[in-house]
């Protein structure tokens, strides 16, 4: 399961809310806020761009489904019929797992075919996409 920001929020609360334990203050503590923080951080740089990203993804996938899909058994309404919705992150984030479980079934027949131009497409976009969802951190002083 992958959590969503908020799950991560009420995390972070619940962990903020605890007290510490004697045996553990110190760096133990400091640790956690500091885990705490750097948690809240990846959340905010997330959800910062998090909409177009999955927008971006999702059309680059269907794009892709639409073009090869066919000719390896995966029709091009297949990736047309898995819909943005509302465009919130929840319905894109559906939209964008069919998207890839699509792009799945197309890879493996892509694999088992040795259609070597089409693997290339295919593991560029997942290349793509995961420099899309990069997160860009600050560096980090370490714990004392």
């Amino acid at each position: 399961m992958t959590p969503t920001a908020q799950d991560l929020l009420n995390a972070c609360s619940k962990a903020l809310a605890t007290p510490t334990r004697p045996e553990d203050a110190g760096v133990f503590a400091a640790a956690r806020a500091r885990l705490v923080a750097l948690t809240n951080h990846l959340v905010e740089l997330e959800n910062e761009d998090a909409t177009n990203v999955r927008m971006r993804e999702n059309t680059a996938l269907r794009e892709l489904i639409a073009a090869a899909g066919p000719a390896h058994g995966i029709p091009a309404n297949e990736a047309h019929d898995i819909s943005d919705g509302d465009y919130s992150l929840a319905v894109l984030d559906a939209a964008n797992a069919g998207l890839r479980r699509l792009l799945i079934r197309l890879h493996e027949t892509v694999e088992r075919e040795h259609h070597v131009a089409l693997d290339r497409k295919i593991l560029g976009l997942y290349r793509d996409m995961a420099r899309w969802r990069e997160l860009d951190l600050p560096p980090v002083k370490p714990v004392p």
